[in-house]
């Protein structure tokens, strides 16, 4: 008999509630007329070839931008800049200037025409694959063509351990730094050895 107490459960109108998920600046348009969205409704998608979606209401205003040039960066939001990445959140490219606004800095991408953020750990430029049109939002597909990392994220054998980049995840409206490491990827059935030498890394 199981008596863990497991509490009941209390139905809520369906939506959107998947937490925590990533929240990231996606930044479009060219080095002379950039804008950036900070978006929560993205995430991978594919893994050969490397595809990321991301999803833009139509009425925003990097949404014809990217649909036109087909080009778009997702810039990874660390502790440090989230609160730029909030005040692209509130604020429209439509008047405001938010590279400007923010002070962040702006570099081109190596592979994709498409302006990045120098202050975001990791910047992943994608190239427009597919857009579904799905109600609220269109998902844009994109095709991960490079990615670029900072070098701080590089250990001393030359592995990126993004635990040192401080993501920040949003959670049911609010930001959170991401915590504690808990386990990894095959630690439910790693034997001790293994366990023990990745647990104390």
């Amino acid at each position: 008999m199981n008596n863990k107490d497991i509490g009941s459960r209390i139905q809520i109108k369906p939506s959107t509630f998947l937490n925590p998920v990533p929240v990231v600046m996606v930044t479009c348009g060219d080095m002379e007329h950039a804008n950036i969205i900070t978006l929560a409704w993205v995430g991978t998608v594919n893994s050969e070839p490397p595809m990321i979606s991301i999803s833009v209401r139509k009425e925003r205003f990097s949404h014809d931008i990217i649909r036109s040039s087909g080009v778009f960066g997702v810039n990874l939001v660390s502790e440090d800049i989230v609160k730029q990445c909030d005040y692209c959140g509130v604020r429209s490219g439509r008047d405001t200037d938010k590279f400007a606004e923010t002070h962040l800095t702006k570099f081109k991408g190596e592979k994709v025409n498409v302006p990045l953020i120098a202050e975001s750990p990791v910047c992943i430029e994608c190239k427009v694959a597919d857009i579904s049109e799905l109600g609220s939002h269109d998902m844009f597909i994109g095709s991960v063509e490079n990615v670029s990392v900072s070098d701080k994220l590089f250990d001393q054998k030359g592995a990126i351990d993004l635990s040192r980049a401080g993501l920040v995840a949003y959670n049911h409206g609010e930001y959170y730094v991401l915590g504690d490491r808990v386990g990894f990827f095959g630690f439910s059935v790693a034997g001790r050895d293994a366990l023990n030498r990745r647990m104390k890394k």
